[in-house]
């Protein structure tokens, strides 16, 4: 099987379980996505933990797992290691399988979810701002979210033998397949209503996040790194750099003040093999309440550009680390308060969070590049003369199907020497095509080769006529700090042959034109002269 069949194999088990719902009359519910997605992690870590054990020893089957000692059982647990959750055999899919016909069956089920959350609860769960663990799965999935109890049952052995007679095999787990991005683009974007949230804000396009990596880690192969990301959503940015760099080579560090945007980023690093990592992902308040003090190799953000914090503005600057931490403030209360621009506090925080030889890469509104004022000009200032801004693209609009902010991603390198005086700007602005989306709304796709485009010239610093030029920070600084590459690209005089009878009967046309433009604003002056000698001052008599 190639990517193409196993994504639709990984559609064809959404859609059941979604149908399975839908029977049961609980399809737009709340607690759907949660059973949706609960189910399906369930069906993940079965088989990924049967593909471990029999990448350990080819004749590890379900059949012989069931026929161990207990000892060998926990020794073969023990020698998996973090490459599977733990799993009791009686909780694996084929046995659970087994006892559908048993009465309670529902509870059954919950019970064997909820004994595999408490067997990984110190590698799985998700920590919140306030130490609290988030678990795997909840405690009473299906009792708590299908209210009528007749239904429980019958929903449970549904869900088990939909899961049973679906196969992920060796060959999805051998091939790397993405699981989240199919799951992701397919399954949870139905569920925007449940919460009020919009889970495309927490996704950035792949396109961006390629770049991003692509251009952050060049040609080097760093080694036992952290990277971070404040404000996670459900960790695209974060992935996509993990791969560039290899997930064995990496450790991640997040938060993110949702709560839903947290247990996606956990099933996120489930499914892309970075489990190690669950316990750095942390639920909350990132300004207020900075859960990873220590410093950061790699930072990738793509921080809420609008959000109103009003209500908790000022206790920032009560932070005690406040002057080192938002060096360049931060934003007054305006009268549209949704307006708030927290993107502003999330730089400082990742200037600050980064090592003294760490990047970043932040996405940022196309709008800060060029602000002559302000807590923008003052973050610019400071990258640009502390020599920390390594370079800019700025992107197509449109590039995020969910808004029509014009986007761009700056890119911080602290371990700049200071023979580097030049910093590279590119104008992706007139790439890609327009893609129109499910729900009507219109996006801009860069092909691969306009990917590319972007990342070796930012890569090999390769100045393109009209697309990407070098400039030197005194020429920076000279134009208000201003990053947008079109104001220091190169002015272009086209230069045209003629004969000395056609220049003349050019400039003859010229002075003509201009000539009867002069007449009719000589008319036009006089006829406004004459229109205001008229106006005459009449007291209302009423």
């Amino acid at each position: 099987m190639d990517n193409t069949q196993y994504s639709s194999l990984v559609k064809q088990l959404v859609d059941d379980l979604k149908g399975v719902f839908t029977t049961a009359g609980l399809g737009g519910e709340a607690g759907e996505y949660k059973l949706l997605t609960q189910s399906f992690l369930y069906k993940f870590i079965n088989d990924k933990f049967l593909y471990e054990a029999k990448a350990f020893d080819a004749q590890n089957d379900y059949d012989t797992i069931m026929k161990m000692t207990d000892d060998d059982y926990e020794f073969l647990q023990m020698d998996l290691g973090n490459k599977s959750a733990k799993i009791k055999r009686e909780d694996l899919i084929e046995s659970l399988f087994n006892q559908q016909n048993e009465d309670g069956f529902s509870a059954l089920f919950d019970a064997t979810l909820n004994d595999i959350a408490v067997d990984n609860n110190d590698i799985y769960s998700v920590e919140t701002a306030g130490n609290t663990a988030v678990r795997l799965f909840d405690s009473n999935l299906l009792r708590d979210n299908i209210l009528d109890g007749a239904q429980r049952d019958i929903v449970a052995r549904a869900i088990i033998n939909k899961l049973a007679e679906t196969k992920f095999d060796e060959h999805i787990f051998a091939a790397g397949f993405d699981f989240f991005s199919t799951i992701f683009e397919y399954m949870i974007k139905d569920y925007n209503k449940d919460g009020g949230g919009k889970y495309a804000e927490y996704y950035t396009p792949h396109a961006v996040a390629k770049i991003i990596a692509q251009i952050l880690v060049g040609n080097d192969q760093p080694e036992n790194v952290r990277i971070y990301d404040p404000a996670a959503g459900s960790g695209s940015l974060l992935m996509t750099l993990a791969s560039q760099i290899g997930t064995d080579r990496a450790t991640v560090y997040s938060q993110d003040i949702s709560q839903k945007s947290s247990n996606l980023l956990r099933l996120n690093l489930i499914l892309n093999g970075l489990s190690h990592s669950i316990r750095n992902i942390v639920q909350g308040n990132t300004i207020l309440n900075n859960k990873h003090p220590e410093k950061m190799d790699f930072i990738v953000s793509n921080p809420p550009f609008k959000l109103d914090f009003s209500e908790w503005r000022d206790d920032v600057e009560a932070l005690p680390e406040y002057n080192d931490r938002f060096f360049a403030g931060v934003p007054k209360t305006p009268k549209k308060k949704s307006a708030m621009a927290i993107y502003q506090l999330f730089i400082q925080h990742i200037v600050y969070s980064l090592k003294e030889n760490g990047k970043a890469a932040i996405v940022v509104p196309t709008g800060f590049l060029t602000a002559p004022t302000g807590i923008d000009k003052k973050i610019r200032q400071k990258l640009v003369n502390e020599n920390w801004l390594s370079g800019v693209v700025s992107m197509p609009s449109n590039i995020f199907a969910t808004t029509g902010t014009n986007v761009s991603v700056i890119f911080i390198d602290k371990a700049r020497s200071e023979d580097q005086k030049d910093v590279f700007l590119v104008d992706a602005s007139n790439l890609g095509s327009k893609v129109k989306e499910d729900n009507g709304t219109q996006k801009t796709a860069l092909s691969n080769t306009e990917e590319q485009k972007i990342i070796d010239s930012f890569i090999n610093k390769e100045e393109i006529e009209d697309f990407s030029v070098a400039v030197k920070l005194t020429d920076i600084k000279m134009r208000n700090y201003s990053l947008l590459a079109g104001q220091y690209f190169p002015v272009k005089i086209e230069y045209v042959e003629m004969e000395p009878e056609e220049f003349t009967k050019k400039m003859t046309t010229y002075q003509e034109e201009l000539d009867e433009l002069f007449d009719k604003g000589y008319n036009l002056q006089n006829d406004i002269r004459s229109a205001l000698r008229n106006v005459r001052y009449e007291k209302n008599k009423n």
